[in-house]
């Protein structure tokens, strides 16, 4: 296991839009995830361990985090073909074993983990309602070994803030994963 960091897009950036499939084949754009009060989208995979050490409580936060106008995305961007694990039917298998409630969808082509500068697994990043980027980095200090206990701290007080409409004020630190499987 290879950890890799984030590349830490520029804060301001607008995000990109998007319509991919979830593993049903319903498309999904950006305009119809995006929260009104701001949204988060996640670039996950189903075998990386460090999505899986965060999978289940990722889930139960993003639950709460639309409940309270954010929208959230899940963006599956490794190579299917050299990956299989990470065919839809699998991507399904596991969002429903993790409880993820968000739409989970596949980006085969690559093209919109390229546009939005995602480089590994998990990798989010947080706009706010006029979608333009607050917050990219990690969910918290916990790794798979490390012994930190999984809590979401970071991104959860970036998206309580965005939630507010207030500026992110907590430190921003890359995220640490897997590294995006390139075709």
């Amino acid at each position: 296991m290879v950890a890799l960091n984030s590349s830490m897009v520029p804060l301001g950036t607008e995000a990109p839009a998007f319509a991919l499939p979830d593993p049903e084949g319903v498309t999904w754009t950006l305009d119809r995830v995006a929260g009104p009060r701001g949204t988060l989208v996640a670039f996950l995979c189903n075998h990386c361990p460090f999505v899986r050490h965060i999978a289940v409580p990722f889930g139960a936060a993003a639950a709460r985090w639309r409940q309270q106008g954010l929208g959230v995305a899940g963006i599956n961007p490794n190579d299917p073909h050299a990956y299989p694990d990470e065919l839809p039917a699998r991507m399904a298998e596991r969002a429903a074993a993790w409880r993820w409630t968000f739409p989970y969808l596949a980006d085969p082509e690559q093209v919109v983990a390229r546009a939005y500068g995602a480089v590994c697994t998990p990798d989010f990043f947080l706009y706010d309602a006029g979608r333009r980027l607050v917050y990219r980095g990690r969910f918290d200090a916990a790794r798979p070994g490390n012994g930190v206990p999984v809590t979401g701290d970071e991104l959860d007080a970036a998206v309580a803030s965005v939630v507010a409409g207030e500026p992110v004020e907590v430190g921003q630190l890359p995220s640490v994963g897997c590294s995006v499987k390139w075709a």
